[in-house]
């Protein structure tokens, strides 16, 4: 009886084991923020429509994709965008542009009764998470392509923006806020394109 009772127990103690082992950490969730900061420039009072945004294939997908070495990168399962990429960008240039233009006439789909004297596309031509092999995080770089057209014809005025940020931190929300901080500097580059635009006369 007393051997069978010890067998019982190893039986129960290695199902506990493999349990433990498949399973699996919480998927943890980021989402970009808006950092821009107005300059004081005065307000804008036309209204401005972002997108569509294009992203890299590469990073087009719920994880994290990070740069571990300069041709490999790996896929974290476990750390995720909460919406996909593309729509997040979207919307966080949009804020910011509703700062850095001191205008809350900024969407990114048409509305109803919203008129846009402004059109904003940008393909997102990196998006790079760099962290080191031991798990280091080591910055994030974005590089953006974007032009600006007038609604109703018009030249178009097209820019390039190449943005470095460290990240604050050794966790994958340091990466989600200085990739948010790097969009800043895009937006402020087509805050700035759009403003030229805007004070060339016709």
């Amino acid at each position: 009886m007393k051997a069978r009772h010890i067998k019982h127990l190893l039986l129960i103690t290695i199902v506990a084991v493999a349990m433990a082992g498949c399973s699996s950490a919480p998927s943890r969730f980021y989402t970009l923020n808006s950092t821009a900061t107005g300059d004081g420039t005065p307000a804008a009072s036309y209204g401005v429509l972002v997108g569509p945004v294009s992203i890299p294939a590469l990073v087009d997908r719920p994880q994290f994709t990070v740069q571990v070495a300069t041709n490999r990168v790996a896929l974290d399962e476990f750390n995720r965008w909460a919406a996909p990429l593309s729509d997040n960008i979207a919307r966080v240039v949009t804020e910011d542009l509703v700062v850095l233009l001191g205008t809350p006439r900024v969407a990114t789909a048409p509305l109803a009764n919203f008129e846009s004297a402004y059109r904003v596309t940008i393909d997102i031509q990196r998006f790079e998470s760099m962290r080191s092999a031991a798990g280091r995080n080591e910055g994030v770089l974005v590089e953006a392509v974007w032009v600006v057209r007038k609604t109703t014809g018009g030249a178009a005025r097209s820019g390039h923006s190449l943005a470095n940020e460290p990240a604050q931190g050794t966790d994958f929300e340091a990466l989600a806020a200085a990739h948010s901080r790097a969009l800043a500097k895009v937006s402020s580059d087509i805050a700035a394109a759009i403003r030229l635009e805007a004070d060339e006369k016709p």
